[in-house]
C-alpha cells in the first residue's frame, strides 16, 4: 500500500476546499434566488424573522457544501489510484454496473433508495416543510410564529414516518445478509488476477522466444 505524502495531503485538501466553494457557491446562489422569489410573492414568509431565513439558507447550504467537498477529495484520491489496484477496482465496478442492468425496475429502486437514505429522509423532511409552510400560510387566523410552529410539527412527523421506514427497510436488509453471508473475498480475487497475469505474461515470453533459447519447463 502506498503512502500519502504531503503532496498527496495538500492536493486532497486543495480538492475538498475547491468542492466546498463550489458546493457554497450553487446552492447559495439556489438558496438566496428562492429566498428572493418568496419574498416578492410570499406574505407569509416576508412576515418570516430574518433569522429563520437565513436558517433556511444555512439549511441548504451546509449539506451542499459538505456533499460536493467529500465528492471532490473522493475524486482526487481516485485520480491517485495506481497498479493493480486500479484493475481490480475497475473489474469490480464493470461486475456492479452488469448487476444493476440485470435488476428490475423495483429492485433498482430499492437499492437507490437504500443508498441515498439519508438524501431521502434530509429532502423529504425539507419538502415537508416546506410543503406544509406553503398551506399553513393561507391561515389567517394563526399569527406567524403559530404558523412555524405547525409547519415544524407537520415536517417532524413526517421525517419520524421516514426514519421508520428507513430503519426497517434496514433491519430486512441486515436480516436477509445474516441468512445469506456475503463474505469480502477481494483480497483472493487479487492474487488469482495476479496470477492469471503471471501465467499470460510467461505464455506471451514463451512465444516470442526463440525455441532454442527456451528454457525447458519444470514440474
Amino acid at each position: 500500500m502506498k503512502l500519502a505524502t504531503q503532496e498527496d495531503i495538500q492536493g486532497h485538501a486543495a480538492a475538498s476546499r475547491r468542492g466546498a466553494i463550489e458546493g457554497a457557491v450553487g446552492s447559495g446562489v439556489a438558496a438566496l434566488g428562492a429566498s428572493y422569489y418568496m419574498q416578492r410573492r410570499l406574505a407569509g414568509y416576508r412576515a418570516l424573522p430574518l433569522s429563520l431565513k437565513a436558517l433556511g439558507v444555512v439549511i441548504l447550504v451546509a449539506p451542499c457544501l459538505s456533499i460536493q467537498a467529500e465528492r471532490r477529495g473522493l475524486e482526487y484520491d481516485k485520480s491517485k489510484w495506481e497498479g493493480e489496484g486500479v484493475r481490480f477496482l475497475h473489474g469490480r465496478q464493470l461486475a456492479d454496473d452488469t448487476r444493476w442492468e440485470e435488476l428490475s425496475t423495483r429492485d433498482k429502486l430499492g437499492d437507490w433508495a437504500d443508498r441515498h437514505q439519508y438524501s431521502l429522509i434530509l429532502g423529504g423532511w425539507a419538502s415537508s416543510l416546506a410543503f406544509a409552510g406553503a398551506i399553513i400560510s393561507r391561515d389567517k387566523l394563526q399569527t406567524t410564529p403559530q404558523k412555524v410552529v405547525q409547519a415544524r410539527m407537520w415536517a417532524q412527523g413526517l421525517t419520524i414516518g421516514l426514519l421508520i421506514v428507513a430503519g426497517a427497510l434496514t433491519q430486512s436488509k441486515r436480516a436477509a445478509a445474516a441468512k445469506h453471508p456475503n463474505t469480502d473475498h477481494s483480497w483472493r480475487d487479487m492474487l488469482e488476477h495476479q496470477e492469471q497475469e503471471a501465467r499470460e505474461l510467461a505464455a506471451l515470453k514463451q512465444q516470442v522466444t526463440p525455441p532454442n533459447r527456451r528454457l525447458p519447463a519444470t514440474a
